[in-house]
């Protein structure tokens, strides 16, 4: 039941990860008036028409949905503009032309999953998570022309445990950005938030990770050799270099399980390895790539410093599996 008569809000995602945010929205009371997610598509061996996670959570709600395919459809934007929002909040959706971002009067809100400026980007929990990066968090922000560059309102970081792969981290996340977003919504309308140009976050960021003392012309340039970008995740970026050191490769595979996963060749068929553990040895004694097992319990591959003992994988044409079981059953 709407309990806040303001302001009127449309909400923008698709995946899983954004029914957290909406989720936190519509609890907080506040009045969602239209919901835009994406068309329904074939998934599965029967190819059968599929919701998004948005559209099935929007539905049991009895929220009003639109699934547009093309964002600049004259009939579309006839439709958004009829819901009269006061509000866009935008979720893991895609980008937004002008005349549907700059629609409201109080702005379009991204929520994204990195500290920005930091991990600007499609992919900023897999970047991070391969990056080896200890921290982490969310950021909501105003959008703008340039594609996550716009004014910061709120963030929260957390950390990243040592052996945490993306998946564990994007489930952390969902909850953390929901209630980070439901605190925006709420200083938007009482006008208590202050929007932050990135730049002056930027040089915080840099400030802080270099020691150094902030000074009071430290925000007005922004350093972009110093960002670390989170581009598409492409089938090269998942192929596992084992000549690269012990701790880069078990970032790989974390930052990349449970989806895409990384991957590397077992007697002729592709293996992904979706959890890892990691042996640092001074003198490794095998070149890197080949692989140790005693046909029971481990199975490792020498890196440059050491070996990465694999915990879980699924070979090709296999379930997921651990490494236990994988060996009690393999046969080359």
């Amino acid at each position: 039941m709407v309990t806040k008569e303001s302001p009127r809000i449309v909400f923008m995602g698709t995946p899983e990860f954004a029914v957290a945010s909406l989720d936190a929205l519509v609890k907080a009371g506040y009045n969602v008036v239209g919901v835009i997610t994406a068309p329904d598509k074939p998934a599965g061996r029967g190819m059968k028409l599929t919701e998004s996670a948005v559209k099935k959570y929007a539905t049991e709600h009895n929220l009003f949905v639109l699934q547009p395919e093309k964002l600049k459809n004259p009939v579309f934007l006839k439709e958004l503009i009829a819901l009269r929002a006061d509000l866009q909040i935008v979720v893991a959706f895609r980008m937004l032309p002008e005349a549907v971002w700059n629609m409201p009067k109080m702005g379009t809100v991204n929520v994204h999953g990195s500290l920005l400026p930091q991990y600007r980007g499609a992919a900023p929990i897999n970047w991070a998570v391969i990056n080896g990066e200890k921290e982490t968090g969310v950021t909501t922000f105003k959008l703008k022309h340039e594609i996550d560059t716009g004014d910061i309102l709120l963030q929260e970081s957390f950390p990243i445990g040592e052996d945490e792969t993306a998946g564990e981290v994007h489930d952390r996340m969902k909850e953390i950005g929901a209630q980070l977003l439901v605190r925006t919504v709420e200083g938007l309308v009482n006008g208590t938030l202050e929007e932050k140009p990135q730049s002056s976050i930027g040089n915080e960021q840099v400030a802080m990770s270099n020691g150094q003392v902030e000074t009071e012309h430290s925000s007005l340039i922004i350093h972009h050799s110093s960002l670390k970008h989170a581009p598409k995740i492409f089938t090269d970026t998942c192929k596992i270099d084992f000549s690269k050191t012990v701790e880069e490769v078990h970032n790989l595979i974390r930052g990349l399980s449970p989806f895409p996963g990384a991957f590397t060749m077992f007697n002729g068929k592709m293996m992904k390895i979706y959890r890892s553990k990691k042996e640092i040895t001074t003198n490794p004694q095998q070149e890197s790539g080949a692989f140790e097992t005693d046909g029971k319990t481990y199975l490792k591959f020498a890196c440059s410093n050491g070996y990465v003992q694999v915990l879980e994988l699924q070979l090709e044409g296999k379930k997921k599996m651990l490494v236990e079981d994988f060996l009690r059953g393999y046969r080359s």
